[in-house]
Formats: structure tokens, C-alpha cells, sequence
């Protein structure tokens, strides 16, 4: 399959502030950002001409850059308005869109106060996250090599470029081995995430998931959380020991890209998803098509 570089398309990005061709968008190779991965983002959907859940997601964004120590120089408004410009200036009315902030070059070294913070916002069409005829039956997963470390080891509860290096070196094995996709455990065994989506199994008619105390609480978790209750499931969060996959009768996964996904195998474990997967990816796929008022009444509910 021939790929379309990033760096080499039409269209626009917004970047400190203004809109500017998509292939002037341009960092420096001694930013700092690159060397010491001083650089946090946020992965949207726009769905019908609106970002679903925008504010939460830019909140998330600057509690990122506190995380790491530097500030956002624009507001939370700002940015919402950003990724907003940008999707419309790019024609798009389904887009992904992501939203980064970054330490630059002034500074080279650990120590980085000097260094001007910069953000930008990009969009691009983007359809199914995994192959989409082996969604639609369920993806086949298997264990990460790597497993997520502990919150006092690393800034997990931020989303931090960083974080990410273990999940593509853990995708890019499960690909070489045939599967779509690694369930990761933390540093105490117990299941965590996959390598870009939070994991929920359905065990003896209730969904359960872990609790994100070192990984994202995900804002697609979270509203698929709602989602459940508002069905009159019942939602348990809990530490899940990875001796227990087996129990469960179906499994999916549910992030930004992801959507909701379901599972068919992980490491020879097979689920099949039925009423409950379904139910909550109709649901979900609804969801993200209301305005944001109806979107928020569904989540209070």
C-alpha cells in the first residue's frame, strides 16, 4: 500500500497562532522536543462538523503540558477555536485532529526553562483505526513485551509523546506476529491498555475494566462507561489480574481512533462479541453524531 508522507500534502496547519501551508509547517532537527520527548498531544474525531467532546479534550491537553512542566501560551478557548479554523480551512466535516504543544530549540540539554513552548493543530481524514473487515468480526490481540510503568516512575497520567515509545514497539511485534494489536500490562501484572485504546470485557453479564490509576482514563472510556449505565449495565472498575481474560464472554476496546473495537482473540483466548459489544458500538456511533449539548446530557445521565 502506498502511503501519502505527512509532511507532504495539501491543505493547512495551524501553528503558533496562525494558519500556514501544510508543508511550511516545519520544527528545527534540534528541537528539543525531538531529543528529550518534551511534547504532549491529543488524538479527536470530528464527526458531521463537530468535535466530539473538543474542551475536554484541550483541558486534557494543558493538564499534559503542567505535567511536564511548562505552559500552554494560549487559552483552552484558544485552542478549541484552533482546531476548529483548522478542520474548516482543510474542508473537512469527518476529520481526525490533532492538537500538539512542544519545548523548541532555544534550549539544548535536560534542563530546557529557556525554551519556547509552540503548539499546532493538524487535521486529516482518517476512516477505521484497525483493518476494517477484521473489526467488523473482532481483532485478534496478543501480549505486550513491554508493560506500563508505574505513576511514581513516569508521568502516565499525562498523555506525553514519550509514554508512547513501548506501544509502537509492542504494535509493531503483534503486526509482525499476525495480530492487529498487544494487550499491555502494568508493572504489577495486571491488565492495563492496549498499545492506543482502554480495554473493557464482559464478564457474567457485566463490563468490566481497569482502573487507569497508570494509564489514561480515556474520554471514550469514559463516555462508553455512561453509555453502559444509561443501558442499566452494570460498570465495574477494578484491578484485573491477567489470569482472568478467560473468564469473559466478549471483549472490546474504545479510544478516539479505535472507536469502539471489538475483540476476538487475545493471545487464544476467543470471545464473541454479541449483545453487549454491539449495543455499546451502535450507541457510542450515535453518540458522537449528536450536538455537544445532547452529547453532555447523555454523560450527566
Amino acid at each position: 500500500m502506498s502511503l501519502v508522507p505527512f509532511d507532504d500534502r495539501d491543505g493547512w496547519i495551524w501553528m503558533d497562532g496562525e494558519l500556514v501551508p501544510w508543508r511550511e509547517a516545519k520544527v528545527h532537527v534540534l528541537t528539543h522536543a525531538l531529543h528529550y520527548a518534551s511534547c504532549v498531544f491529543e488524538g479527536e474525531r470530528m464527526y458531521d462538523g463537530e468535535i466530539f467532546k473538543l474542551t475536554e479534550h484541550t483541558e486534557r491537553l494543558f493538564r499534559s503540558a503542567e505535567i511536564l512542566d511548562f505552559e500552554i501560551p494560549f487559552t483552552v478557548a484558544q485552542i478549541d477555536e484552533a482546531c476548529k479554523q483548522t478542520a474548516a480551512k482543510n474542508g473537512f466535516a469527518d476529520c481526525y485532529v490533532r492538537p500538539l504543544a512542544w519545548r523548541g530549540p532555544e534550549q539544548m540539554g535536560v534542563s530546557a526553562q529557556q525554551t519556547k513552548i509552540h503548539v499546532a493543530v493538524a487535521t486529516w481524514a482518517w476512516g477505521s483505526y484497525f483493518d476494517p473487515e477484521q473489526a467488523k468480526k473482532g481483532i485478534r490481540m496478543t501480549y505486550a513485551k513491554y508493560r506500563r510503568p508505574a505513576p511514581d516512575t513516569a508521568p502516565t497520567a499525562s498523555k506525553a509523546a514519550g509514554l508512547y515509545m513501548i506501544c509502537t514497539i509492542s504494535k509493531h511485534a503483534a503486526e509482525r506476529a499476525g495480530y492487529a494489536d498487544a494487550l499491555m500490562l502494568d508493572w504489577r501484572g495486571r491488565v492495563a491498555e492496549t498499545t492506543g485504546a482502554n480495554i473493557f470485557f464482559v464478564m457474567d453479564g457485566e463490563l468490566h475494566t481497569p482502573e487507569p490509576d497508570c494509564f489514561l482514563d480515556g474520554i471514550t472510556r469514559r463516555s462508553v462507561m455512561s453509555l453502559a449505565r444509561r443501558h442499566q449495565m452494570k460498570v465495574v472498575e477494578r484491578p484485573i489480574e491477567a489470569v482472568e481474560i478467560g473468564r469473559a464472554s466478549e471483549v472490546f476496546l474504545a479510544g478516539t481512533a479505535a472507536e469502539v473495537t471489538p475483540v476476538r482473540e487475545i493471545a487464544g483466548h476467543r470471545y464473541t462479541p454479541t449483545r453487549i459489544t454491539e449495543t455499546l458500538l451502535r450507541g457510542y456511533d450515535a453518540l458522537v453524531r449528536q450536538s455537544p449539548a445532547e452529547v453532555a446530557a447523555v454523560v450527566a445521565g
